[in-house]
């Protein structure tokens, strides 16, 4: 089965406006689950219960989180062998054929995450969206930090998803970076699938997310509102609303945020699942501390005339070289993200 690379040709990647006034809409999902660390079989089983379920109703879309098949922040404190335990080739491993099996039966595309270990041993934060027609689109985490014995991508793949839409995957971090989704956008992509780890981490920032209490999850079930007004402030949405729907908006994009929910190793992720339009707008999301699915119905023709699209018509490329220059502050990423605190802090 073909693997999906970055399209050059302008044409088939978007710039072609008769080709958004024949497309249909677009129905899409975004999951939020609490995943087993290492357990792959049993991951694999929720993800299958979605798919189901999306395919019910006629979704012909579903992301899923960064690294939910094997587990993520437990990934951190693995050595080697046991990451090589748990990694996969991409496509020919179990995972990615059994994705491929249940996109062709359910015909639904389905994107999730993994480690990979490509033809030389190297390892990598991976993200693959299986479609019916048998394509899969590879995605490397650019920006990977929870292992020093994983490599960071270097790509950002512009794919072609069965209803003709482009399409690109950002994984986490990768999102935080304003260039990479900018690339996206300029390549052609009308939507984003971004998996992600995240809310509840300790980030170093006094103002950007910060510990979840373990036990407000704990107690979830006798008061859903403590955990749910944890996962709507500052430590989950509001936090993400200071920066993803700009993403979308200024770069004129659809969005699907799917995030892990609950306890992972010593940290509790927000969730937070939504989809966004391009205009930033949040279209469907969910805030409860569970395992949820939202749905949307995209219509690729609100893209143009949306201010970020039309807003690309406008650079001014002569003025952007120093964006690409080194300054001297640049810094591995996992070098950044732990700057704080040891990366195996407990």
């Amino acid at each position: 089965m073909p693997i999906e690379n970055v399209c050059q040709d302008r044409e088939k990647c978007g710039h072609n406006l008769g080709r958004f006034l024949q497309m249909e809409k677009f129905k899409v999902a975004a999951v939020q689950f609490q995943h087993h660390a290492s357990d792959k079989p049993y991951n694999l089983s929720v993800i299958r219960k979605f798919v189901q379920d999306a395919a019910r109703q006629k979704v012909q879309a579903i992301c899923f989180p960064e690294c939910c098949v094997t587990g993520y922040w437990h990934l951190r404190k693995l050595d080697r062998d046991a990451l090589l335990q748990l990694a996969e080739p991409i496509p020919d491993g179990t995972t990615t054929q059994t994705l491929l099996n249940w996109s062709a039966e359910y015909q639904i595309t389905i994107g999730a995450g993994l480690i990979e270990v490509d033809s030389q041993g190297d390892l990598y934060n991976s993200y693959v969206v299986a479609m019916p027609n048998g394509h899969v689109a590879l995605h490397r985490k650019l920006h990977c930090f929870i292992s020093q014995y994983m490599e960071s991508g270097n790509q950002i793949q512009i794919f072609t998803l069965p209803n003709g839409w482009q399409a690109a995957t950002l994984i986490c971090y990768d999102n935080n970076l304003i260039e990479n989704v900018r690339i996206a956008a300029l390549a052609g992509a009308d939507i984003i699938f971004a998996p992600h780890q995240t809310g509840g981490c300790n980030s170093g920032s006094p103002f950007a997310m910060g510990v979840v209490d373990r036990q407000l999850w704990e107690n979830r079930i006798a008061d859903p509102d403590a955990i749910e007004d944890a996962f709507r402030g500052d430590k989950g949405r509001a936090w993400l609303m200071r920066w993803l729907p700009a993403r979308a908006h200024d770069n004129g994009l659809f969005y699907i945020f799917s995030n892990g929910v609950g306890p992972d190793d010593n940290e509790v992720r927000t969730g937070n699942a939504m989809i966004l339009d391009p205009y930033g707008r949040i279209v469907s999301e969910t805030w409860q501390a569970a395992d949820v699915m939202v749905t949307a119905e995209l219509d690729r023709t609100l893209r143009l005339r949306s201010t970020g699209y039309r807003w690309l018509n406008a650079r001014r490329p002569e003025l952007y070289h120093p964006l690409v220059q080194p300054t001297g502050r640049e810094r591995n990423t996992r070098a950044v993200r732990f700057d704080h605190q040891p990366p195996c802090d407990s």
